[in-house]
């Protein structure tokens, strides 16, 4: 599967995916108005390793609900996540059993790289 989980109003996302030019055989989901299933996260964290390492510790919500002081479970961030979308660190980019997720250049680069050895 190759899949891309992202906002389409974020500026950064869309930059991203010109830059890697996934549009042709990638399945594009605007995660605010397609919601994330339970099983699409799911199936994330699995190759994630972590609902934590899916979650958005920059989101406003973040901020605005002072969850830095709190002590979140897996369980949390997955309920979060599953809340509002804000909270899913975009974009997620899939291509088959690997995961690359968030905007750092580094994971940028990491994709650029799977994506030249396929």
């Amino acid at each position: 599967m190759k899949k891309v989980y992202y906002l389409k109003t974020c500026s950064t996302c869309t930059r991203i995916l010109k830059e890697l030019d996934l549009s042709s055989e990638f399945v594009l989901q605007d995660i605010k108005s397609e919601e994330i299933t339970v099983k699409q996260l799911e199936d994330m964290q699995k190759l994630a390793g972590s609902y934590e390492a899916l979650f958005s510790k920059r989101a406003k919500l973040y901020k605005e609900m002072d969850l830095k002081n709190q002590n979140l479970t897996e369980r949390d961030f997955k309920n979060y996540i599953l809340q509002h979308y804000t909270f899913l660190s975009r974009p997620v980019i899939i291509i088959y059993e690997q995961i690359f997720i968030g905007s750092s250049k580094k994971t940028v680069e990491a994709t650029k790289t799977a994506l030249g050895n396929q």
